[in-house]
């Protein structure tokens, strides 16, 4: 048994991917599974410290701002489509399976070219142009949102399945990680984070805040960003409040961190949601402004109208206050909308998002002589 995923850029592509290829690996550890990823993306680092082989092959997106630069895609989508060609022709897939990314495009096209299955995850609530452009050489499309059906015109491939998460986040509560994290049982533990690359406004909204909490009362947990690490350590330095705050550059164990948090402040990307919703915790959600599709947003607001999180808008800071503090003091003091907002989010997360795509796959039908 063959499969391949593709996949690339940030965690939000990738993660999911993971999970899949996670779950088929426990059902069949005799399984080959190889990923897809482009030449420069997180993926390089990700895939192989999860124990997977990844190949990659030149993929960027078109700039809609300069087109004179669209001619250096227009070549990566060429070189992208044979070395795609190459690969699959190599290692002979059994099912393929695209989770996002510009590298994922060319990868389906050819695998649906040479007749071997092949599957998209999509992440957002407000599918993207990528993903209906694939629609046609996919056999099944999975999406994350039951209004995300409406985008895709053949119903019959679509598959609601949320996102998939790592077992890990699943399974994170069952343990009390507050003491081997330096918490007490009676601390209230925000946690703050922009994304696997980070937020640059939302590290300076969360530096304003720091001030404006009481230290004796909250615990921070700050996620920067590797990029941004140096420059947030600098300037949390001389603020009052730095006592209350535990810095990280990046959190290589999210899972421990969601576990212990009795509050979340996020990006809306699609996967930091799904791993908030299967933990089940309430959130304070600042979209990204500058995602393409506006993807963020409409996440977002998916999450505030089943009344699991409240939206703040970059538009809506302000120099000279702090909303984020305001409402994290609001949301502590307030342990029953607190806990409804907990229960929300659990209510939107999929347990079992990657349990549904692998029996989707099909796997039992693979023959093993056809390898």
């Amino acid at each position: 048994m063959r499969i391949l995923f593709t996949c690339g850029g940030t965690g939000g592509h990738i993660y999911p991917a993971i999970a899949i290829a996670d779950k088929i690996r426990r059902r069949h550890p005799e399984a080959h599974i190889l990923f897809v990823g482009s030449e420069r993306g997180m993926e390089n680092t990700i895939v192989p410290a999860e124990g997977y082989d990844i190949e990659r092959i030149p993929a960027s997106g078109f700039n809609r701002r300069r087109l004179l630069a669209n001619i250096g895609t227009l070549r990566n989508a060429m070189r992208g489509s044979a070395r795609a060609r190459d690969i699959l022709d190599r290692f002979r897939p059994d099912r393929v399976v695209g989770t996002g990314g510009y590298v994922t495009a060319p990868v389906i096209r050819e695998a649906a070219k040479r007749g071997i299955p092949a599957y998209i995850h999509e992440q957002n609530a407000l599918p993207g142009m990528a993903n209906r452009m694939l629609e046609r050489y996919a056999e099944k499309v999975f999406v994350s949102y039951p209004d995300s059906v409406q985008a895709f015109r053949s119903r019959e491939k679509i598959v609601v399945t949320g996102n998939p998460v790592r077992r890990e986040f699943v399974s994170a509560g069952l343990v009390d990680h507050r003491p081997a994290l330096g918490f007490s049982g009676t601390d209230f533990v925000v946690l703050a984070f922009g994304g696997s690359l980070g937020a640059h406004v939302l590290n300076e909204e969360i530096l304003k805040m720091v001030p404006r909490l009481p230290a004796a009362e909250i615990k921070l947990i700050f996620v920067t960003g590797k990029r941004y690490y140096g420059e947030v350590a600098q300037a949390l330095s001389g603020l009052p409040g730095r006592e209350l705050v535990t810095l990280i550059a990046y959190a290589e164990n999210m899972p421990a961190l969601l576990s212990v948090a009795d509050l979340v402040i996020s990006r809306a990307g699609a996967l930091a949601l799904a791993e908030i919703a299967v933990c089940g915790k309430p959130g304070i959600l600042v979209p990204s402004p500058n995602v393409t599709n506006d993807h963020q947003n409409h996440n977002a607001a998916a999450f505030e109208n089943a009344g699991a999180a409240i939206v703040i808008r970059e538009s809506e800071f302000d120099a000279d206050s702090s909303r984020l503090a305001d409402r994290v003091l609001r949301l502590k003091n307030s342990k029953e909308k607190l806990n409804a907002m907990a229960q929300a989010a659990f209510a939107l997360g999929r347990a079992d998002a990657a349990d549904i795509i692998y029996e989707e796959l099909n796997l039992e039908s693979i023959q093993p002589g056809q390898e």
